[in-house]
Formats: structure tokens, sequence, C-alpha cells
């Protein structure tokens, strides 16, 4: 163990998760705090916080309201020395942010001022971006807008999608954190002012955004994709239905059909012309049905040909 800190911790996802288990196998924690259980809509029963799984397995005391601000008191009796968030979900009160003598500390997932938000990692993907990373920053009353502490990068592989990102810089983001806290501890910070000249922000994800636009380039319909796998999830209309797309394949071919008709069924996939293009759905979910291969899916179609020229989004 580290130097004795009474840290609390508060966030809520599996990206808070994994932080948060990093950051253990280093450092005790005397209060997680995360965003209330949610209600599942099909058994009725409380779904438990991801990060809320890791204060019962360590008997680390769990806090959970509705608005932070009724628990400020309630936190400050923990007396942390430092106080860490990650995928929080709450703005943080000014009592709070002043109170811990080391400061309170974000791990955000892009590399600020970029994509300032609650959802950065989707955004970067989305947006084509060939890198992105982990901002340690001191927090402040505006959103994501504190002065950064540390900083690291990783490059966007073409076949990254939001889960695979999204579990890459969760670890770095626990790798980074128990790597900035001694310099915290030390003094030995060297404080950067974000640049408001480069602020760009990756709020969270409309419904507008999730739908699927074949009136646009491969490049731009294959990152929307990519870059809302597994969550929220892409989705274009299909014969009146909800379809759920997960994964795509760019083709460089030329077609005379008319965009966002089905041109081809291929063995692995549905082939749809794009505004430079064409686009193979090889991944999907067809609302009502669980989610399946193209393949699988294809397979179950008695009379194939009757989807050429089907258009989807309408």
């Amino acid at each position: 163990m580290k130097e004795k800190l009474n840290i609390v911790f508060m966030g809520t996802p599996l990206f808070a998760k994994i932080v948060l288990e990093r950051l253990l196998k280093d450092y005790s924690v005397v209060c997680i705090v995360s965003q209330p259980d949610k209600e599942k809509t099909r058994k009725n029963k409380l779904l438990m916080t991801k990060t809320k799984e890791v204060a019962i397995i360590h008997n680390i005391d769990i806090l959970q309201p509705h608005f932070i601000k009724d628990s400020v008191d309630e936190i400050i009796s923990y007396q942390p020395d430092l106080i860490i968030t990650c995928a929080y979900g709450q703005f943080i009160p000014k009592k709070l942010l002043e109170y811990p003598r080391y400061g309170c500390i974000n791990v955000h997932g892009s590399l600020l001022p970029k994509y300032r938000g609650g959802a950065p990692i989707h955004h970067a993907i989305i947006n084509g971006e060939e890198k992105t990373g982990i901002t340690i920053m001191y927090m402040s009353l505006a959103m994501d807008a504190g002065d950064i502490i540390n900083q690291e990068e990783i490059r966007i592989e073409e076949s990254d999608n939001l889960d695979s990102l999204y579990n890459k810089l969760a670890i770095l983001g626990g790798e980074l954190l128990v790597k900035t806290i001694p310099l915290i501890v030390a003094n030995k910070v060297n404080r950067i002012i974000q640049n408001e000249n480069e602020v760009t922000y990756g709020y969270n994800i409309t419904k507008e955004e999730e739908k699927i636009n074949f009136n646009n380039k491969m490049i731009n319909v294959y990152n929307q994709v990519r870059g809302l796998n597994s969550n929220p999830g892409a989705y274009t209309i299909f014969a009146g239905k909800i379809m759920k797309v997960y994964n795509t394949v760019m083709v460089k071919e030329a077609s005379d059909k008319n965009i966002g008709e089905i041109v081809r069924i291929d063995k692995d996939g549905i082939v749809v012309k794009v505004l430079d293009g064409l686009i193979k759905i090889t991944d999907l979910k067809i609302e009502g049905k669980k989610r399946m291969s193209a393949r699988d899916y294809l397979n179950s179609v008695h009379n194939k040909e009757e989807l050429v020229g089907v258009m989807l989004g309408k």
C-alpha cells in the first residue's frame, strides 16, 4: 500500500469499476459514491451499479444519493484527503470540491480539451479520430474544464469499436491514476490550463445520432456503427421494424441503386447503397429478436431475393 489516504471514489458504470479496481490494488478507499441502482424493465428488479458491486465485494461504504447536494456533509464526514470522480454522472458542489486537502480529481476518457462531456469515447470513434486517451484533471464547477494534471494517449485502431476502446481506456485510466496520485501528494504537479479555443464536446448520444444516415460516405457510416457498438447501437428501419446494426464492412463498389436500398444479399451480410459505395451489414438485431450475425439471420429468411430493393430507414 502507498501512503495512507482517506480516498472517496465517485463513479457509476463499468468504466469507473475498472478504474476503481485498479486503484484498490494500491490504495484503500473509505467510501464509494455512485448513482442510485436502476430498475430493470423486465423483472422489475433493481440493477446494481458496477461500482456498488465493488463496494460489496471489498466491504466499502456505499452512498447512492439521487442528488449529490443532499449528501455533501455525509461525504465530508469521511474526512477525504482526496476525492476521485470517474463517470459519476452529476456535477460536484463547490463545498465538496473545496474540502479535500489534495483536491478533487477526475479521470476522463479523452485528451482534453477535446470531447468534454458524457460520451467522449463514442464521439471520438464516430468522428474518425486517429487517437484519444485519458486525462487526469482537477475538478471545477464547469464541466470537464479543470486544469490538466496528467495525460496519456492511445491510437484508435480501425478495428476498434466502442466496447474495445472503452475497455482499453478504462484500463489506461486506472494505470494513469495510480501513477498520478503520488505526484499530487508530493506537490509535483505541473498544472496545465485548458485552451478554451480548442474545446470540443462529446455530449451524451441522442436518439437522432443513433439513426444511420445512408446518404453519407462509407467511412462515416462505418465509424458511426462501430462508435455505437454495443451500447446504444446504431439503428435503421427495416420492413417497419427497428434493426440495430452492430458491425459493417465497407465495400468499394459502384451501384446504380438508390441510396439506402439493399443492393444484394451475400452469404455473410446485407449490402446497402451509400453515398460513395456500399456498406455490408454483418451483425444485427431485428426488433423483437435476439442479436445475431447477418449470416444466421439470412439463413432464417426463406426468400432472400425479396430483400433486394428494400429501402432501409423508411
